[in-house]
């Protein structure tokens, strides 16, 4: 169930894997990695800023195409 109090400018982790096109378990990885960092929330409905997330799709894209 998704948190319907969130501050704009950030998304919840299921709204984060849905932009990033994976599934939970790897937007949890992609933490433990330090590849994206949790901005707010609490420990079980984890916020993470837009531009972080954005930031990180760009340059995976890019990683991908090079």
């Amino acid at each position: 169930m998704e948190s319907q109090l969130i501050r704009p400018g950030y998304l919840t982790a299921h709204q984060t894997a849905r932009v990033l096109g994976v599934d939970l378990a790897t937007v949890r990885q992609l933490v433990r990695r330090g590849k994206l960092t949790r901005a707010g929330g609490t420990p079980r409905q984890p916020w993470y800023a837009v531009n972080d997330v954005t930031a990180y799709a760009a340059n995976r894209d890019a990683v991908k195409v090079a």
